[in-house]
């Protein structure tokens, strides 16, 4: 992919560098490798309790506002207007991308063989081969993501871009830890998106394009399984003491 974009802003908020623009915008900030997060607004109330997540959005190279919520607090409470691009807008318009582009290659680390199975069928329906560019994750331990096996098969196939599929919390941690083991000029765009895939796949509640734009896919979640997501959505209540405390810096 070749992009080109005017000057981007970036907002420094606890140590995590935010990026606010448009789709080719962010694909050309990460043109020469790096690690992109995508953190909700539940994960992202949690980051004054969980120092490794913290520490793993803080390695980022960039974040993107996937959380509605997030953008209307930094609006209210700061005077912040921000373009919000939710990751499941941001796969869309990857996945249309590479089909217009060159095929790059692609490289998935998926949850369960049954997603994988969903994944594949995805990227083959818009001409994007997977074939031997697949891995399924093992069960990590709580902030203790290592995976020596999958860093050994990126380092062997070199993929250009690796995108995470698994939950928040483990994604990025296991992103920083890629980022940080692969060395030389070797240097992979890691995506961390987590359920944007599963929610095309129907392996997840699917969210209609109207509903991710008007900030409302959190609803879609919670009424698809009210016992799981009701609980996470009302956790992430807690950003707002972080977001009135914390200072929004604009950077670079």
């Amino acid at each position: 992919m070749n992009y080109e974009g005017a000057a981007l802003n970036f907002y420094n908020f606890s140590g995590v560098k935010f990026i606010d623009g448009s789709f080719s915008e962010i694909m050309s900030e990460l043109d020469s490798g790096g690690l992109m997060v995508v953190p909700a607004a539940p994960a992202l109330a949690t980051i004054n309790e969980d120092a490794e997540y913290h520490l793993a959005l803080q390695f980022s190279d960039i974040a993107i506002f996937d959380s509605g919520y997030f953008c209307m607090l930094l609006y209210f409470f700061k005077g912040i207007k921000v373009k919000k691009i939710s990751g499941l807008e941001f796969i869309r318009e990857f996945l249309a991308a590479l089909v217009r582009g060159e095929k790059n290659q692609v490289y998935l680390v998926d949850p369960n063989q049954d997603d994988a199975k969903l994944n594949k069928k995805l990227f083959e329906k818009y001409d994007i081969p997977i074939i031997g560019n697949q891995y399924v994750s093992p069960q990590y331990q709580k902030n203790l993501v290592i995976d020596e096996e999958l860093l050994k098969d990126i380092k062997l196939k070199r993929p250009k871009y690796i995108v995470i599929n698994l939950g928040g919390g483990v994604q990025e941690l296991l992103g920083a830890y890629l980022k940080k083991n692969i060395e030389g000029p070797y240097k992979p765009i890691i995506i961390c998106t987590g359920a944007a895939v599963a929610f095309l796949t129907g392996s997840q509640t699917h969210i209609p394009k109207f509903m991710d734009y008007l900030y409302l896919g959190w609803l879609a979640r919670c009424i698809s399984d009210p016992k799981r997501f009701i609980p996470r959505y009302i956790g992430g209540f807690k950003l707002i003491k972080i977001v009135v405390n914390t200072k929004m810096e604009r950077v670079g």
